[in-house]
Formats: structure tokens, sequence, C-alpha cells
């Protein structure tokens, strides 16, 4: 405030001296893209940043910058990190809790960061190994575009306009829903809720690299269409892209790759024969065991006396890489020449185990083994409150299916420390999750709340696929109507060339780890539920995509001729351990009268059937109990208090009051009825204190309504009833 209590604004009339703006001004391109504006601008923010771009489509903005650094000493692999986060300002919403700000990441903003890392880890050259990181951060959300499909677009911009950074790209990443039969490019919210399918492909100009989709049990010609369709839409993004680098004048920086290593043409002299020779022979462990023998040896022999460097100065490391890329070479030289570690042709399965039942107290639990992969299912079956509320920019949503993956360090032979779950196994857990989702039934059936947990008791590929046949098993022991078995297989390849390379089915961790594919596709008999494509190559062609799927599906079907081996159907009834649940729809405007005033109806119907009643404003009651009979007493005091009253219908009432001329019982919560004294007993009643007094129960027939809404309730009409059925008992006798 200025003297005599006047603001003003510091600056507000000085001019720069110089005409021309201090800072850059930002640099924009633009295009159409499914039927919106798709728009990539840099140069205003984050100028110290190797590279950074603001999305935007629609109102929806996104800003992704891109961070070159030094190498990190001794380091073998590529440090590429990538974190995506979704603020709920962007949408104008607080954080919920008692702290108003973001926690750890969400799983929606994990599955985001890993659908973009994977396009992208390719294409960065080998041997390249400074380090890299990604951060994008959603700034506006229009609650109709989704953001998460902008991630990859941004991060491959960003690394392009990134001076010293060797990317190969550009890459762009494009979503796709199919409603009432027609493909949709990046759906709006609102369209994502009609669509039977929700696929994300990314790629380059040339080809496919990355593939994450769910369906409603599509087929797979149609699955291949939608990818090519949303490629189409790829190239156009990866053109953009260039636009821009091409108005900011950057160019793609090139890459000279370290020397020859010098142990490459020894080992391949004195090792290759004995490492083809070890890893085509025993079981997983025995085959590394056989492979860390040799490399034990020839440490030995050339670095005698734990020597850190031979007599020529080169080092343990550079021979610890040259060593990998041996066994990398073996493996591939293998599978090209149609011969796989377990002497299996490339389309056959690992031999499949199925069981169920194994564990006596839950609800439902299953143990799939596929070769040396296997998966521990359980069930458990809860009611709407075990739902899981997940909050984000487009609202509070609940889920009642929950997958859930474990991948305990025992499962590999290994130790390390325990802790919470991580990002992959986030992902896995999801990618099965959403796999199965399809084929459960409809809340309105089944209105239970599912939870399957997998624990990956011994893993030697495809663990993820290994959870959706389990969980299959798992969810028809625990009785669960499922709508259709599901099943999953991954198919790996090795690839010279778009001409020439080899599909593997069933594959093992080792043709996984020096393949150049993992692509994991789920599905019935019908069609695909779950697909998920991760490359090591810089892409695939249509022909592969279609390829894959074939050979997928014939997996598939064999996978689940097996599996039902086990357990044919779903089971007529749930554990008698799973709580037992009974709906019924009231009309709404009962509601208050359901609960009462200050809740004091529904808490004496839940404590005196020890059943608990949720209920839902469009009239759905859920009646939850631990056993049957508790939840058919509370239904039935549900209906008896929210159903009209009808003629010829038998309640146990209470007593409510004694009148010389009869008794008043209530037959629901409100509701009373005169049962007239020549109607309590079908005998003379001199006094109605005779036959009862308040508080008792009686069983009455409402034999009349009249025109003022009062009721006619007779106990000589039930005894009369009761009296006639037992005598046909014992005529029948």
């Amino acid at each position: 405030m200025l003297p005599g209590g006047e603001a003003a604004f510091v600056g507000e009339e000085s001019k720069f001296v110089s005409d021309q703006s201090p800072f850059p001004q930002p640099v924009s391109v633009e295009r159409e893209i499914g039927g919106r504006t798709f728009k990539l601008t840099t140069g205003e923010i984050a100028k110290q940043a190797s590279g950074a771009v603001l999305v935007q489509f629609g109102d929806t903005v996104l800003f992704v910058a891109a961070q070159h650094g030094p190498p990190r000493p001794g380091i073998d692999f590529f440090p590429l990190q990538v974190d995506y986060r979704e603020r709920l300002a962007a949408a104008g919403k607080f954080a919920g809790g008692f702290l108003k700000r973001e926690g750890r990441p969400t799983t929606r903003e994990i599955l985001t960061a890993r659908v973009t890392d994977r396009p992208l880890r390719p294409l960065f050259p080998k041997g390249y190994k400074d380090e890299i990181q990604v951060q994008a951060n959603v700034l506006s959300s229009d609650g109709e575009n989704d953001p998460s499909p902008l991630c990859a677009t941004g991060a491959s911009t960003a690394l392009m306009i990134a001076e010293e950074v060797p990317f190969g790209g550009p890459i762009s990443s494009v979503r796709v829903g199919r409603v009432d039969g027609e493909l949709v490019l990046f759906p709006t919210h609102e369209e994502m809720m009609g669509s039977d399918l929700d696929l994300t492909v990314a790629g380059s100009k040339e080809s496919v690299l990355m593939i994450e989709g769910f369906a409603n049990q599509l087929p797979e010609a149609e699955m291949a269409e939608a990818i090519m369709f949303a490629h189409e839409s790829c190239v156009e993004l990866c053109e953009l892209q260039f636009d821009l680098m091409k108005a900011v004048g950057i160019e793609p920086t090139k890459f000279e790759g370290p020397p020859e290593n010098p142990f490459t043409s020894t080992l391949q002299e004195k090792a290759y024969d004995k490492v083809k020779e070890a890893k085509t022979s025993g079981n997983k462990q025995e085959r590394a065991d056989k492979v860390s023998e040799i490399k034990d040896g020839l440490v030995s022999e050339l670095f005698p006396e734990d020597a850190e460097e031979t007599s020529d100065g080169n080092t343990k490391a550079q021979f610890k890489e040259a060593f990998y890329k041996l066994e990398a070479k073996v493996v591939r030289d293998l599978l090209l020449e149609g011969k796989r570690l377990d002497g299996r042709s490339p389309d056959d399965l690992r031999a499949v185990d199925s069981r169920v039942s194994l564990l006596p107290r839950v609800h439902g639990s299953a143990l799939f083994t596929r070769g040396e992969t296997q998966s521990m299912m359980t069930v458990t079956l809860g009611t709407s409150r075990d739902q899981q509320r997940v909050d984000g920019l487009f609202g509070e949503s609940a889920e009642r299916f929950m997958l859930h993956y474990y991948f305990p360090s025992y499962s590999v032979g290994e130790v390390r420390p325990i802790r919470g779950p991580g990002r992959r196994e986030i992902g896995h857990g999801v990618l099965a999750e959403r796999s199965v989702f399809p084929v459960i039934p409809k809340a309105e059936k089944f209105p239970y709340t599912i939870r399957c947990i997998s624990d990956i008791t011994e893993s030697n590929g495809s663990s993820s696929m290994a959870s959706v046949c389990a969980a299959t098993l798992g969810l028809m022991d625990a009785g669960v109507p499922i709508l259709q078995p599901v099943a999953g297989i991954s198919i790996g390849i090795v690839k010279e060339s778009n001409d020439k390379y080899t599909l593997l089915t069933d594959i093992m961790g080792d043709e996984d780890h020096f393949g150049d594919m993992d692509f994991k596709v789920a599905g019935t008999q019908k069609g695909i539920t779950g697909i998920q494509l991760d490359l090591k190559i810089d892409g695939i062609s249509e022909q592969i995509i279609k390829d894959t799927l074939v050979q997928a599906r014939k997996a598939r079907i064999e996978l689940l001729r097996v599996m039902l081996s086990a357990i044919r159907r779903p089971r007529g009834e749930i554990s008698s351990f799973a709580p037992r649940l009974l709906q019924i729809k009231i009309d709404p405007e009962k509601i208050g009268l359901l609960i009462g005033p200050g809740g004091k109806t529904i808490r004496a119907i839940q404590e005196e059937s020890g059943a608990t009643l949720d209920v839902e404003d469009d009239g759905t009651v859920t009646i939850a109990a631990n056993n049957g009979e508790a939840a058919e007493a509370a239904l039935a005091r549900v209906e008896a208090l929210t159903e009209e009253i009808k003629v010829g219908r038998i309640y146990e009432g209470t007593v409510s009051s004694i009148k010389d001329f009869g008794a008043f019982v209530e037959i629901a919560p409100g509701k009373d009825g005169l049962c007239h004294i020549s109607e309590l007993s079908d005998g003379f009643v001199k006094n109605v204190t005779d036959i009862c007094k308040v508080g008792d129960k009686l069983r009455v027939k409402v034999i009349a309504v009249d025109e003022q809404n009062r009721v006619k309730l007779s106990r000589k009409a039930v005894m009369e009833e009761e009296s006639d059925g037992d005598g046909g008992d014992d005529e029948e006798e």
C-alpha cells in the first residue's frame, strides 16, 4: 500500500528500453485430430529443461518436460524415468483427506506412466546410458477429454526438441473406443461410458510400438482393424511433431556407440557352443546353473587371482556385458532355427495343470500352473460397503471387482526386501483385472463385491496371463456366475526383418528377456477381452499383429479346454462362509419410510435381524447377513414395510393396543390393523386379553382393506388354514 492507503502495481508505468522482449516467444503447431484441435506449444515454459511442451486437446492441457543428465558411474542399463500426475486442481477440485495435497501416485497415474515408458524405451540407441527423466503434469481438465492418452505424444515431443538426446522418434499415442459398432478416435469421457472397447496404441510413422486394450469379447479381426485405425492417427501426430521441430529449428541428435567390446570375439570362440548346450538342457534353474558355471570358469581363466582387469586393461564389467550379449545371441539363434529352450515347437504350450477348492475357509480358490509359472488365486465375496472408492479428474467412482497381483521374491528363487506393490505388480494386476472384468455378471444379477488375489508362487514367463486363468477358475469355484471363462497367453517374437521372424507361443523368461516382443492376449472363445504389447525393437507390422492374434487364439482355446476339465461351470451355490446378499427394489418415495426418523426404523430392522441394509437412491435395497435366515428375516421386514398391504397375505405382527372390541396389530412399522374380537379365535372369546396382550406376536391374515385404507385382520383365518394343512398331512400319512 502506498502512503494514504492507495494501492499501486509496481512497474505500472515502466517500459522496456528495447522494443524487443527479452523473453522468447512460444512456438505452436496444431492439427485437427478426431474433430478437435490437437496443439503443441514450446518455448515459453520451463526454459531450463532439456525439452518442454504443452499439449492441448480441447480444454485439456498437459505439460511434459524431459531432462537429460550424465550417466551414473558403473551403470549397466538405460535409466529412463517416466512420471505422470493428475492434480485435482486441474478439474477445479480439492484433494480429499486431511492433507489437501496429492500423495503417492494413484493406480491410474502409474498405469499412464508405464504406457508412456514402454514405447519410448526401444527408440533409444543401444549402449546409451545417460539419465533421462520425463515428467508430465495435467494442468487443465475439461471433464471430456482424457489427458492420459496425450502423455506419450507429449513425452516424445519433449524428447525430440531436447538437445543432446539421441531419441529415435517421434512416436505418438492415441485412444480408440467403439460406440454402436463405430470406432471413435480420442473418445470423450461420456462416449467411453457406452464403449465396448478401450484401446491405446502408440506408434511411429512406420509401425506399431505399444498396445494396451480391453474389450467386451471382440473378435480378432475387429481388434486388428481397431489397432490399425489408431495407427493412422499416430502417423498424423508424428508429422505434427516434425512440424514443431522445424519451427523451432532443432535437428535430431546423433549418437556414437561405444567401441566394440574386446571380449566379444573371445567369448564367441570359447563359450558359444557351451552356452548353447547349457541353454537347451534341464529346467530353468538347471539351465541357469550351467550357464553360471561356464561364466565362473571364464572369469577364473581371464581374471586369475580375482583380478579386476586383464593384462590388456580390459575390465570385468566389459566381460559381463559381452557374456550377456553372448547369451542373447545364443538364445536368438536357437529360436530363429526353430529350437526352443525346452524343446517345444514355436506354437506349443507348456504343460498345464488346474486345480480348485484348495483352501477350506476362503470363498473360492484355485491353483493354475503352466510350465514353471504358477498362480495361487483366492476369491473373497463382500457387500457394496467393500467396494473400492476412487476419486479423480472425472469424479468419484466405485469398483466392485478387484484383482490384486503379488510377485514375491521366492517365486524366482531370489531374496529381496519386502515392500509395498511396485509399478510392475500394479500394472500386471490391472491387466489381469480388466481382462476378466467383461465376464463379471452385472450387479443386478450378482450384487457381491469381488476381490481376487493372485499370488505368483513360481514364475518363468507371463505370470499376468496365468493370473487371468487362475481368476477364471477361482471365480467359478466361488460360485460367481461369470458369462464366459477367460484365458490368457503371451506370444513372443524373434525378428530379423519384417519377412523373417519366428512367433513363439507361451514364452518363458529367457525367451522374453532375449526376444523382441511380449504380446499378451486374453479372451474367451468368443473374442478378446485384454491385449498388451511390449517391444524391445522399433515396431512391428500389421501382418505380424494379425499373425500373433491368430496364434494367440489357438493357444487360448487349448488353455480353456484344459482349464474346464478342473471345473466345468460356476458352482450353483456360493461358499457357506460368504455373506448372503438379497436385493429388493422398493418405491423410491418409500425410502424415507424405510429409514425412519433419524434412521430409527432401519436400525431396528438391522438390530433385530442381524443383517445390514444399504439403500440406494433408485430404491434398490441390498441386504447382507452371515446366514440366509437373517437375510430372509430382514427382507420380510422390508417387504412388509414398503409393499402395499395385500388382502389374503399372512403377516407376523405385534399387538400394539387392546380394546374391548379387538386388538390392534402392527403388521409393519407404522402400519396397524384391527383384529376384531370375533376374528381372534375359532371359538368364543369373552375378553380380548384372554387371547393376547400388548407386545405379543400374532400371525394374522389381511381379510379386507376399506376405502379409507383401514386394514382388517383375522387370526382365526390363519388358524383354520394351518389346521387344514395339518389335517391334509395327517391324511397323507
